[in-house]
């Protein structure tokens, strides 16, 4: 998992929030599951750009994980707002899974 960031500290605090959204379908965390590609800060404006993806475009539980996410990042940073993009470039494949993601799985 490479997260792209412009703020190491503030964004390991946004992927810890983050690993409260959990993908239902998989019961995986989004983190974990590779869906996070960028979090950046801009704390002069007070916004936070973050780029994510979903398993296939045409997951039915999109809207559910996207709005999830915008809520933690949102009561995370109070003061701060966010802007939530989704990407499918890259597209988002198994590989992209953490190690403990795969534990996790294979534990399932």
């Amino acid at each position: 998992m490479n997260v792209v960031t412009n703020n190491t500290e503030q964004c390991q605090q946004a992927l810890n929030a983050l690993l409260e959204v959990i993908d239902p379908e998989i019961g995986l965390n989004v983190v974990d599951l590779g869906l996070i590609y960028q979090v950046d800060f801009d704390d002069q404006e007070k916004k936070i750009f973050c780029t994510m993806t979903l398993t296939t475009q045409f997951c039915p539980m999109g809207d559910s994980i996207t709005q999830a996410a915008e809520e933690v990042l949102h009561s995370t940073f109070p003061n701060y707002h966010i802007a939530l993009e989704l990407s499918f470039n890259p597209p988002w494949n198994a590989q992209m899974i953490s190690p403990e993601g795969r534990e996790f799985l294979n534990e399932r």
